[in-house]
């Protein structure tokens, strides 16, 4: 087979056997083949190619490196996009369904609003969003303890990634976050280091949480939206017929990854974890959490962001 004339490696923190890993492999696979082979994507799992903070910074540098990340990074550089992970960010644009939220996102995609924090993260910081149509599921509280309203939360320390927006989110939902890898949960769980974490049931899973922590509260509390980014400068020395096919291409596996995801595989992780002997709540008050998420968004001065969203998708 002819050597390609453009390579991408591919970098995701996720394992081999996650949905993602598949759907990137997908997304790869279409590319090369529209594009006869000039094209060719390296999918890299389990941060083969290095820590998310690194590959970033070389993304920036202009190197073929792309990196599976999330909008509390990216807000990192652009604060205002950044309240696509705040708590119930998803519900408050009203999306309920699976196809709902693919929809609310296309909607967003398309707005002026985001298309000008988009053009920000590439002309300013050298960041090209290929695609944030990758959805990872809805984030619940697991712990040792139901958790029902914002009040049995009070005074619990819960895993959560470093990002502000993160912090804020579970700050406002009455726990207290503690950053700590992932991979470095269960321990943290042994030795009291905290008293539970936030997650899908896919990571609940993987992690073997079931082991050392017992409820599920359905929370719903985020739904986590990855960006799939890559070097503006890589992407603009590619024609313009490859960048497009690019772009079309992570959209189409994303789209489809997420709604496997939402639609079949959320509860088969959860079925999973039930019969490992985690219990699940349900009867959680929605409308409790969503009212305490609000501080969030007025900490981080996202309410006008967040607002300014919602009246462009409506206009759509």
């Amino acid at each position: 087979m002819a050597v390609p004339k453009y390579v991408l490696k591919f970098n995701h923190v996720l394992g081999a056997a996650e949905p993602y890993h598949e759907g990137f492999l997908k997304w790869a696979k279409a590319v090369e083949e529209r594009t006869n082979g000039d094209l060719k994507i390296e999918v890299y799992h389990s941060a083969q190619l290095g820590v998310e903070e690194d590959i970033l910074e070389q993304i920036r540098a202009g190197a073929n490196i792309g990196q599976n990340t999330d909008s509390a990074r990216m807000g990192m550089y652009v604060p205002e996009i950044a309240v696509m992970n705040a708590a119930y960010f998803i519900d408050f644009m009203g999306a309920k369904t699976p196809e709902e939220v693919m929809e609310t996102l296309r909607k967003i995609k398309e707005s002026e609003v985001m298309k000008k924090w988009l053009r920000d993260l590439e002309e300013k910081y050298g960041f090209k969003v290929l695609s944030f149509m990758w959805v990872q599921g809805y984030r619940h509280f697991i712990t040792n303890k139901p958790i029902r309203t914002p009040e049995d939360l009070k005074g619990l320390r819960i895993r959560t990634p470093g990002a502000p927006i993160w912090q804020e989110s579970i700050r406002a939902l009455g726990a207290q976050p503690v950053a700590v890898n992932f991979g470095e949960i269960y321990t943290a769980v042994q030795t009291k280091a905290v008293d539970g974490a936030e997650l899908v049931y896919a990571n609940v899973v993987a992690a073997s949480l079931y082991e050392v922590l017992k409820y599920m509260s359905e929370t719903g509390h985020i739904l986590l939206i990855n960006f799939e980014v890559v070097s503006s400068k890589w992407f603009n020395s590619l024609p313009p017929e490859y960048q497009q096919i690019l772009v079309e291409e992570c959209d189409k596996a994303g789209v489809e990854t997420s709604l496997k995801i939402m639609q079949e595989l959320e509860e088969s992780f959860k079925q999973q974890a039930i019969e490992k002997g985690l219990q699940v709540i349900t009867d959680v008050d929605k409308e409790a959490f969503m009212k305490a998420a609000e501080k969030a968004y007025e900490k981080l001065n996202l309410v006008k962001t967040r607002n300014a969203l919602m009246e462009a998708i409506k206009e759509e």
